[in-house]
């Protein structure tokens, strides 16, 4: 059995699990768009998704990985997905 999730429905089931703190508005709507865009279906798998994104400013992604904050973007688009979201933080793929 198969059911459309739509972005509502998406937030939604970050609330559920308790992981609505997780990733920002902005970060639940970009994770959203491209699960959409990328996969014609997908199993919706919360935790996974907590497990294999990551939403962090740029002075966290700079400590996380040991690069200047220069070279943030440079560095995510050589190593993952990423896109830098209206609030200023990375929604990027762990890698």
């Amino acid at each position: 059995m198969k059911q459309t999730v739509y972005l509502s429905d998406f937030r939604q089931a970050f609330k559920d699990m308790n992981r609505q703190d997780q990733f920002s508005y902005d970060g639940l709507e970009a994770l959203f768009n491209m699960l959409e865009n990328r996969y014609f279906e997908y199993e919706l798998d919360v935790i996974a998704l907590c497990c294999d994104y990551t939403e962090a400013t740029l002075e966290e992604v700079a400590d996380n990985y040991g690069v200047s904050e220069k070279a943030v973007i440079a560095y995510l688009e050589y190593n993952t997905w990423f896109e830098e979201l209206p609030n200023g933080s990375f929604l990027y793929q762990n890698f």
